[in-house]
């Protein structure tokens, strides 16, 4: 059995909640840990020089492995984390690329703050956690890439999105009610964030995850996506967003 997203959340709950930096990052990681965390360097060292610190400044750390998917040598995590009893609440959603003996080698991620109340009355991370439908894995990530390259890019598509997105769609996006009628009015605002390609996209069961590159006006985004599909629909949506910062300022290979 794979053990690579047993190593993916072994390295948040023992490096990062449990105070063991150094200790994960070099039993978890393997010849290469390749990083694009803003403010991570790449390597064993970068990740220590990071956090160490991070764990003196927050000596209170809860942090919960929401949903975890694997697809072939890449792994998705769902997590949220609670600092100092609340002073600070993030939900941060990452990718790992492993390597032959399922040791992580490489990192994306996205964090966002917290939402305890979206317009729906939904948190940033409550939902289905349990993965089925294992046998529409495949299918299930074609509904997804097509949904985004067809709905999502630039352009007006929102008469096509009843061929993605159910009725009752529940949204766990901080600015949008559930329901088709208030996805097709997201893909209709003229500000609305452009996807302009799929960088990750992992699969398992009735769960998908995509990193996109994506943008607001002049701003670069880096933009995360979780649907949970049902019956050949996306049923529930799970987003986070984070700007990207100029490559001058990025201490490792930038964002992607």
């Amino acid at each position: 059995m794979s053990r690579k997203l047993d190593h993916a959340k072994a390295l948040y709950l023992e490096g990062i909640r449990d105070g063991r930096a150094r200790e994960a990052v070099t039993r978890y990681t393997g010849d290469r840990y390749t990083q694009h965390s803003t403010g991570v360097r790449d390597g064993v060292e970068g990740f220590v020089a990071f956090f160490e610190p991070f764990i003196q400044r927050n000596p209170i750390r809860d942090i919960e492995i929401v949903r975890g998917i694997e697809d072939g040598r890449y792994v998705f995590v769902h997590a949220y984390q609670s600092l100092n009893n609340g002073a600070a609440e993030w939900v941060t959603t990452d990718f790992f690329d492993t390597d032959s003996d399922d040791l992580i080698v490489e990192h994306w991620d996205v964090i966002a703050p917290y939402v305890a109340e979206t317009p729906s009355g939904h948190t940033s991370v409550d939902g289905p956690t349990e993965i089925e439908d294992l046998d529409q894995t495949e299918a299930n990530k074609a509904l997804v890439r097509s949904m985004t390259e067809d709905l999502l890019t630039p352009g007006e598509r929102s008469p096509r999105a009843a061929d993605y997105i159910a009725q009752d769609i529940v949204q766990h996006d901080a600015d949008l009610a559930d329901g088709l009628d208030a996805f097709r009015a997201m893909l209709r605002s003229p500000d609305r964030l452009q996807y302009h390609e799929i960088f990750l996209l992992v699969g398992q069961g009735n769960f998908v995850a995509t990193l996109c590159r994506a943008s607001r006006g002049d701003q670069e985004v880096a933009q995360v996506d979780l649907y949970r599909i049902d019956g050949g629909m996306v049923a529930e949506r799970w987003t986070n967003a984070e700007d990207v910062p100029a490559a001058a300022d990025s201490v490792n290979g930038g964002k992607f």
